[in-house]
Parts: structure tokens; sequence; C-alpha cells
């Protein structure tokens, strides 16, 4: 019985192998009956299955993959065209022998499926009358002489057993298992880092932290090594969900009498399993619009000037720690003014809203619950569910969804999704005592704010970013912690993005960057609004992860309060004179050290110059000087900004000296490393001599105000 088992599985897995790709094949064949090598190897997969179920006396698998592989063998052998309908009967068989296999693999039995319509018409197909009998067992002398002459027509040149890959199947389980232990692992690296910066604070010049430090580096490079090799393991490429797209557009053209050419590519790209296996769903509901609402009829596009053929373009590709799922159309496009009338009908969203709505914002409405822009209800499209339920599950996996489109264009839709739900990068943010994680993917920026800077508009807490206001609001109003406020308190803002939806979070911290392991926070805390989980920081302390779609959601309701629990003449005007504060610009170019002294010298501020971190560093270790802020550029030899960064906030004594990144270098990646490695300001060149110098003068006044 052990032995038939273990037979049962290796058939199980190779038949699931081998079908899993027979609905792109078969749909490829009809475009191109006469590929006799994609006819081949689709009839090897049904000989295959039908031998092994044979074997294993699988009667009504092996009846229906008889008849099968009779229809694709007289389609090789030039016998019979494989025409629309002829097709749809084979994909009809296809979907029968998935179904078998399923229930084999669940009762280890293929009865109780009745597949006699089907194979009556797989028997009309190759000439028969379409009276068959009932399954029997089909082995035999036989079918040994028919596979003898099919192994000479058909069978695919053999490898040489020396390039035959190794490979060994292991249990999810088992896999699942060595995650949470890397996961473990991780957490005690960010521990023992923490341990050796303190060590080394207690310990500076000590002839052993040299030795600590090369274990500790080592320690840290293996876990990384370990846990990349171990996520590895778990990835699958996404080619294994695009896989089933080609059938399922051809079936719906086939029903919307439209012309589709669907385009695939980056399929290789990998993601881990669990995610492979939840975003399969949130795609269909998105090519099934496309295929319905965007991609119009043959005689529409003729008539718009476009070729008949419409296009849908599903790709995948790599973005930092991130995979971008894109799917492109050539369309009619989203029409944003029709996207609100359509809401204002159903009551999605007020008048008001309508105004004041961007087109990105009127793009996302397509997600609301109820929204449909469908003419009449279709078995495709038109109940006002699926687009909903899209936003829902990638917002589950910690994704985010961009939608953008141009009336009689196209419409173009991303889906940013992490790599891995199991180890995640983070930034950890403070608000008094209380720490908390936001997943790195939902945030888009952080800046540094005065309470000037804050105002009220409709009873909401707004500012200016730019050329946006962005609502906002303070973590320690969502989460109920007491903070203790004065007049001139400087906070953090970090802005949270999901969707075309932003956020201004105000924090009284920004601890920095970290990789984090989730942990369930247990039967008695689950549920819990507005927290996703828990983790472990690397100083052992418990930080709670914030649960970024519901915060959003909450922070509708959060009044606006003042950033002041008090009421205070100007910060600024009653601080220490601007001859009292040192600040050290570093630049190895000496005609952007002089631009900045220029502009900070009618500060009277006592200015200090180094030409390269090494410079910089050994002028701080000194002693000389107290400083009150830098100034400190990117790109610089011996020593770069990010590292001197990182080497000042080694050191106890500096941990709240304002660092100011003074560089030509705008990209997000740029800002959001300048903020993991201590920048609380970041300003891009070229720039203006009064706003360097009330950059310098807040950050001076803030330090002075927090010692």
């Amino acid at each position: 019985m052990d032995e038939f088992q273990e037979i049962l599985q290796d058939f199980l897995v190779e038949s699931f192998e081998l079908v899993e790709k027979l609905d792109e094949d078969l749909v490829e064949l009809e475009s191109n009956p006469d590929d006799l090598d994609l006819l081949n190897g689709i009839f090897r997969v049904a000989h295959t299955v039908k031998g092994a179920s044979s074997f294993l006396n699988f009667d009504v698998l092996t009846h229906l993959t008889h008849h099968m592989e009779d229809v694709l063998n007289r389609a090789r052998h030039g016998e019979l065209s494989i025409t629309p309908d002829v097709m749809d009967v084979i994909l009809e068989s296809v979907d029968l022998m998935k179904a078998l296999l399923e229930k084999i693999r669940d009762t280890s039995s293929d009865d109780g499926i009745d597949v006699s319509a089907c194979v009556a018409r797989l028997d009309k197909i190759t000439g028969g009358t379409g009276e068959v009998e009932s399954p029997v067992s089909e082995k035999g002398a036989t079918e040994e002489i028919v596979e003898a002459e099919d192994a000479k027509a058909a069978a695919p040149a053999r490898k040489a057993p020396a390039t035959v890959e190794q490979t060994i199947r292991i249990d999810v389980k088992r896999l699942d298992h060595l995650m949470n232990l890397i996961g473990e692992l991780v957490l005690a690296k960010n521990r023992l880092i923490k341990i050796n910066d303190d060590v080394e604070e207690c310990y500076e010049g000590e002839e052993f932290l040299e030795e600590l430090n090369q274990v500790v580096s080592i320690v840290s490079l293996v876990t990384t090594d370990l846990q990349i090799a171990v996520m590895k393991t778990r990835m699958l490429p996404i080619g294994k969900v695009f896989n089933k797209f080609p059938r399922m557009i051809r079936d719906l053209l086939r029903e919307l009498n439209k012309k589709i050419e669907l385009v695939i590519s980056g399929e290789d790209t990998e993601l881990d399993k669990s995610i492979v296996e939840e975003i399969g769903d949130p795609l269909v509901h998105i090519i099934r619009n496309s295929c319905d609402h965007g991609i119009e009829s043959p005689q529409e596009r003729i008539a718009k000037g476009k070729p008949e053929t419409g296009t849908i373009a599903l790709k995948a590709y790599n973005e930092g720690n991130q995979i971008v799922i894109q799917i492109d159309d050539d369309g009619k496009g989203l029409d944003p003014e029709m996207l609100k009338n359509k809401s204002l009908e159903k009551g999605i969203i007020t008048e008001k809203e309508a105004d004041t709505m961007s087109d990105k914002e009127a793009f996302a409405l397509i997600f609301k619950p109820g929204f449909s822009t469908a003419v009449q209800v279709t078995n495709v499209s038109g109940r006002g569910v699926g687009m909903d339920v899209v936003k829902t599950n990638i917002e589950k996996l910690n994704g985010i969804i961009d939608i953008d489109s141009e009336v009689e264009k196209g419409t173009s839709i991303k889906l940013k999704i992490p790599l891995t739900l199991a180890i995640i990068q983070a930034l950890l943010v403070g608000v008094q005592e209380e720490h908390y994680a936001i997943l790195l993917a939902s945030v888009l920026e952080t800046v540094r704010i005065s309470k000037d800077e804050i105002y009220t508009v409709e009873g909401k807490n707004v500012m200016r970013l730019r050329d946006d206001v962005l609502s906002l609001v303070h973590i320690g109003n969502i989460f109920e912690v007491e903070r203790i406020l004065d007049s001139s308190e400087h906070a953090y803002v970090v802005v949270l993005g999901l969707g075309t939806s932003k956020l201004g979070l105000i924090v009284d911290t920004l601890v920095g960057q970290e990789e984090i392991v989730i942990k369930s926070l247990g039967d008695y805390l689950k549920g819990i609004e507005g927290i996703a989980g828990a983790t472990i920081r690397g100083d052992g302390g418990v930080t709670l992860i914030v649960d970024v779609v519901a915060l959003m959601d909450i922070a509708k309701n959060v009044k606006a309060t003042s950033i002041s629990e008090s009421e205070g003449s100007g910060a600024a005007n009653e601080k220490n004179s601007a001859s009292d504060y040192v600040v050290m610009i570093v630049d190895d170019s000496k005609t952007d050290r002089t631009i900045m002294r220029k502009a900070l010298e009618p500060m009277g501020v006592t200015l200090v110059e180094a030409a390269d971190g090494q410079e910089a560093l050994n002028i701080l270790k000194s002693g000389d000087y107290n400083f009150d802020a830098m100034l400190i550029d990117i790109e610089m030899p011996r020593m770069d900004g990010y590292t001197l960064a990182n080497e000042i906030k080694k050191y106890n004594r500096y941990k709240n000296l304002p660092l100011i990144a003074v560089t030509s270098r705008t990209s997000k990646s740029d800002r959001m490393r300048g903020v993991e490695s201590g920048m609380v300001e970041y300003i891009t060149k070229p720039y203006s001599a009064d706003y360097l110098a009330s950059v310098v003068q807040r950050n001076v006044n803030f330090k002075s105000e927090f010692l």
C-alpha cells in the first residue's frame, strides 16, 4: 500500500506539471495549426497521462485521454484540422482531465465524474458514431504496439543522463517551518547588531572591537545569504499564473465576439509561493474587465481608426523589493467625468467630492463596491462586484494598485506586490516611548515640519507638500498615545500611499529602516483596529506593525488637533543668537562649499569646512567644536555622505545632531536611503541661498529646543 501511494503521488505531481501549460499551448495551436512540434508536445501529454492512469487502473481518466489522444493523433498526421469547434471539445476534455486528476488527488479514485458526453463528441470528430462503450481498462498488447509506433513519430530527443537536472520534492510545510526559523535568526541578527553598537560605544578604541565587528559582520552576511537561499526555495515563476490567461481570453472572445491579442512577458519573474497562489483571482477580474469594458468591438475600433484586433499586454518585472504586474490595453480608456457621474448616480460619492476629485482619484472609483460601467449585466461583468475584491485582495498582500488611463488610448493598471510576506522591510517610527513599524512599500517619503506648516481646513489638519494639499493625522491620535508637547515642537511626517490615496502620518521620531518578521498577536489581541501584527526589534522590544489600509480608514474620522498643547509666541524669534551656533559644511567641491558658506554667513553662524566624510569624522572626533548641524554632500571620495551619517549616529553624543543632505541626487530611493542613514532633511541642488539658510536655522533651533 505504501508503495502504491508513492507511485500515485509521483503520478499526480507529474500529471499536474504536464497539464499546467496545456491551455496555453492549445490556444497557441489554434492560432498556428501547422506547428507540428507544438502538436506533438500536446499529444505526448495526453499519451503519457493515459499510459500512467491505465497502469494505476483509473479507468475513467484512461477512457477520456484515449479519445483525446485519437483526435490529436489524427491532427498531427494531417487527417483533421483544428477548427475552433474542434478546439472547444479538446479544451472541454482538458477541463475534465484536470477535474479527474483533482478527484484522484482528493479521493484516490476517478469515480463520480461523467465524461461520456465529451467522449462522444471526441469520437464524432474522429469519424465515429459517438456511441462509445463505458470506460474499460485499455492496457495490453494493442497499446504497446501503438505506443511503439507513436516513442518513433513524436518522442522528443532524449538528453544525455549527465545533463539531467537533479531535483528533490519537499513538502511545503517543511519550507514554511524553515522560513519561520530563518525569521527568528533574522531577529537574533538584528539584536546582535544592536548589542555590538552599544558595546562599541562603551568601549571605544579597545582592540577586541575589531574582532567583534568581524564576527558580527560574518554572522550578518551568512544570515542574509541563508535568508535569500531559503526564500528562493519558496519562489515560483509567475508564469504559473499567467499560463491560464490565453485559454481564458480565448473563451471570452468566443462569447464577446471581439478580437484581442494577449501579449505576455516576464513570466519567469519569481514570487513567493503564498503570493502566487493569491494573485490569480485579482488578475482574472482585471483581465476580464479589460476584455469586456476596455477593448472595443472590431467595428468600433475600425471606426476609430484603430486595428480591429485589440491588445492586452500582461507583464511582470522586479522593482526594488517588489514585483510589479502590469496590465495594459489599447482600448477606449477611462473617462474621469463619466466615472464621477456614474458614482454620483449610485451614491458612491457626493457632488462636493466629485468637484474636488483629480483624474487619478476618479480612476480609483472603479474599485468601489457596487460600481460598474456596464450598460447591461452579462456573464462576464456588470454586477458591480469584482474590482472591489481585487483591491481588497491586493491590500491583503501588502500591495498597492496604480491606474493610469487616457480616453481612446487605453488603460494601464500596475499591481505592486512584495516579494515575500515572511520577512519584510519596514520603517520604524516613534511617539513618546512607543515604537511602530510601517511597511516600507507603503511609504512614499518622509519630511520634517514645524507647527507653522500645519493648517486646519474643514476640521482636518493639512499641510502643503509641493503642489499638493496633504491630509495629516498624528499617530498618537490614532492609537491614543498620550503626548507631551510644547509650543516649539518639530515633528516628522511619513507620507503614506495606497493606490491614489495619500496621508501624512505625524510621528515624533524616525528610528530607521529594519528587516522585520511579522508575528501574530494571538487570539486575545487579534483584530485590533489599525494593527496588523507585531515584531521584535533589535533591542529586544516588541513593536506593533501598522495596518496601513485600516489606518487610512481610521484617519478619515480623526478631527483636527493642535500640534501643540500650549500657546506660545514664535519659536524662532526667542532662540539664542545665531552666533552661538556652529555648522559643519562637508563637500568635496570647493565651489559648492563656497556657495553654502555665502548663504550661511549672513546668519552669523560659525562655519567649519571638510573636504570629505573621513575629514569630517576626524574633526568630530577631535572634540574641538560643539556642532549644531552638518550640511553633507552625498557623493564624496574616501567616505560618502551615507557612510558618514551612519558613522556619526554610532556615537551617543551625536544622536541628536541634525544631518542635512545637500545633493544633486533626486530619486526616491536616494531620499529613502538618506532617511535610513539618519538625514533629517534632503536638499536638492540647485537651491536658493534663503532656502538653505531657513533649513539650517530651523534645524539648529530644533536641536537647541530638544536639548
